[in-house]
């Protein structure tokens, strides 16, 4: 799907830059205030540099995962999808 993403690098702390398969890329930015519930362990630097790709979504260990369809069609209006 056009939302698969196909390349994710942690650029700076709680961002990332991703690509897709339509080759959109974008960045995705974290605000702190988003860190709570399951998202409280992306606080920890060494877990989030461990973001990477399982069928077309970003992922984490323990199960943490970012709506792709949502942050593609974030990125394609803005170039950037920031979770507050």
């Amino acid at each position: 799907m056009e939302w698969d993403v196909i390349d994710v690098k942690p650029v700076a702390p709680l961002a990332l830059k991703v690509q897709f398969a339509d080759g959109t890329e974008g960045k995705v930015q974290f605000e702190p205030s988003h860190l709570t519930g399951v998202f409280e362990a992306l606080k920890d630097p060494i877990i989030f540099q461990q973001a990477h790709i399982e069928d077309g979504a970003v992922v984490w260990p323990g199960n943490l995962d970012l709506a792709p369809d949502a942050m593609y069609q974030a990125i394609k209006t803005t170039g950037e999808w920031v979770l507050r």
